[in-house]
């Protein structure tokens, strides 16, 4: 099992709570939140990983959009 560094930990962290968030959504409507997260996370896939504040910006601005489609208003996503 690879070694990772703290900031790899937490952008792992937000995937996953990304992925247990969307379990919380109504059924029919759970692939679109899945899909949503995985697009987000490929599209900076290929960033620097020695970019600490680019990595810092990208974990801050997930866990805010984490937090507004955690709220049980949020019913459906489209990616």
């Amino acid at each position: 099992m690879p070694r990772y560094s703290g900031l790899q930990k937490e952008v792992l962290a937000l995937y996953r709570n990304c992925i247990r968030e969307s379990r919380k959504k109504p059924t029919a409507n759970r692939p679109h939140f899945e899909a949503f997260a995985r697009s987000e996370f490929a599209r900076n896939l290929n960033l620097d990983k020695r970019d600490f504040a680019a990595i810092e910006f990208l974990l801050r601005k997930g866990r805010r959009q984490l937090d507004v489609y955690s709220s049980p208003g949020i019913k459906d996503i489209k990616p």
